[in-house]
């Protein structure tokens, strides 16, 4: 290795930086973009009655805040999420696990699971409103509908793409399967329930609103629709705002946990 190689290896971390630096800088551009365009349509070409303004949109998010209404309508939204997508992720590793080793079973199931998956959930919910009442268990269960079958489709997937060849260097050493499923088909699924869980934040977030829109009385779907209905756009917009960040936050906490299973994809 040359002494020039050797002196220029530091710099690759204050590239990483500078390249960070930058990514940020662009979004924070575009998203100021956004917002200076929305705030100047609103002032000269639309009626801020159809699509507010950002000015009004940031005073209500900021008088929800101080009366307490922004938290307790976003930890409801959040809190059947968080609920819904830990029952799917347990549910869907453990079936797809399942089928995964049941070949003949998956073939023969795989038809059922692929109508299920396609369902409206729309149309699922009178049904869920009539087995589970209008709480918190209906919203759960709406959200568990639709991410369960994210994570059972990845887990399969994941387990089918194991090398066989490593599962049967790891029996001829005797390995048992406790050892072989820790440490080589766990890692081997990793990257895809990371994947399933960042489709899963925008699916998550969906159910709980639609299952607040059919029948709550908090909750971030809830307030968008009450809003609604008053012909409230910036209450509308605001609702809308808030989900936005909740998913921009949630989809950062899947990166920082990416980066700690598979540092090797970041």
């Amino acid at each position: 290795m040359s002494t020039s190689a050797v002196k220029d290896q530091p710099k690759l971390p204050a590239r990483t930086g500078n390249r960070t630096l930058r990514l940020v800088a662009e979004r924070l551009a575009v998203f100021l973009g956004a917002i200076a365009i929305w705030e100047l349509a609103a002032r000269t070409i639309v009626d801020p009655f159809w699509i507010s303004r950002p000015s009004l949109v940031a005073q209500r998010l900021y008088q929800m805040a101080v009366s307490g209404d922004l938290v307790w309508h976003a930890q409801t939204t959040v809190w059947q999420a968080l609920l819904g997508s830990a029952l799917g992720l347990i549910c869907g590793v453990g079936l797809g696990a399942a089928l995964a080793y049941r070949p003949r079973l998956a073939a023969a199931v795989d038809p059922i699971l692929m109508g299920l998956y396609s369902l409206p959930r729309i149309a699922l919910a009178p049904l869920f409103i009539l087995w589970f009442g209008i709480g918190l268990l209906s919203k759960v269960m709406m959200v568990f509908s639709l991410v369960v079958f994210i994570f059972l489709l990845n887990t399969m997937q994941g387990l089918r793409a194991v090398d066989p060849d490593l599962v049967d260097l790891m029996r001829s050493m005797r390995a048992k399967r406790a050892f072989i499923a820790r440490r080589v088909l766990f890692p081997s699924i990793v990257p895809w329930l990371v994947t399933a869980a960042r489709i899963s934040v925008g699916l998550a977030l969906i159910g709980s609103v639609l299952g607040e829109l059919l029948g709550a009385n908090r909750g971030l779907g809830w307030y968008v629709e009450n809003a609604s209905g008053r012909l409230d756009t910036t209450g509308v917009f605001a609702g809308l705002v808030l989900l936005m960040i909740i998913a921009v936050i949630l989809n950062t906490a899947v990166d920082l946990v990416e980066r700690w299973l598979v540092p090797e994809r970041t």
